[in-house]
């Protein structure tokens, strides 16, 4: 593709871009997911319940931190990066594909199947899963659902992450539609153009 894109281009890559972005500072919870791994296992050895105590609450951590807590806070973070990061992997292309065909069609192919495959498949999927994660989020909030086990409270903070998370993905998805439209509609104004300016000469 050449930098001369047009409006429907420009408008595509800025939305995904945007959508994109809390997954750049989302992949950087990988280190504290890997010292709150290291802490629990130090923990679990030393036969420790409870790590850390404040005098007020925090929420999702609630007024302590317990070993319980700590594997559940891994989980947690777990989740935000996989969701944040769905939109993110998606705006550079380095998501997985099964597909042979498409790494041997060319630019108009590639834009096609994806336009294809992000109206039918991505976007009616993001779209589905986001209207019932509300009221499964909602339900959460509602109840005060907390940890069964003394860990973390606020269930409903970590559970809102799957809403959001098929937002950005719905979002990137829709800004990817919009630039392969573009890009199909310059490549063939130009092929156009092309031919006719072969023809006068």
């Amino acid at each position: 593709m050449t930098s001369n894109k047009n409006l429907l281009e420009r408008i595509g890559y800025a939305l995904t871009t945007v959508s994109a972005w809390p997954g750049r500072p989302a992949s950087w919870l990988v280190l504290i997911l890997i010292i709150t791994v290291l802490v629990a296992v130090i923990g679990s050895l030393m036969r420790l319940s409870e790590i850390l105590s404040w005098g007020f609450p925090i929420p999702l951590l609630g007024n302590h931190m317990t070993i319980t807590g700590l594997a559940e806070l891994q989980w947690h973070l777990f989740a935000v990066m996989v969701m944040f990061g769905g939109a993110y992997a998606l705006a550079e292309d380095r998501h997985v594909r099964v597909d042979f065909i498409y790494a041997h069609l060319g630019d108009r192919g590639r834009a096609i199947i994806d336009i294809l495959g992000d109206i039918f498949l991505l976007l009616p999927f993001c779209a589905i899963v986001f209207w019932l994660s509300l009221r499964f989020v909602g339900l959460a909030y509602r109840s005060g659902e907390l940890s069964d086990y003394g860990g973390l409270i606020d269930r409903y903070l970590i559970k809102s992450v799957l809403p959001l998370g098929l937002a950005l993905l719905f979002a990137a998805g829709l800004g990817r539609v919009i630039t392969n439209f573009g890009f199909l509609i310059r490549s063939y104004r130009d092929k156009a153009a092309a031919q006719k300016g072969a023809t006068h000469e």
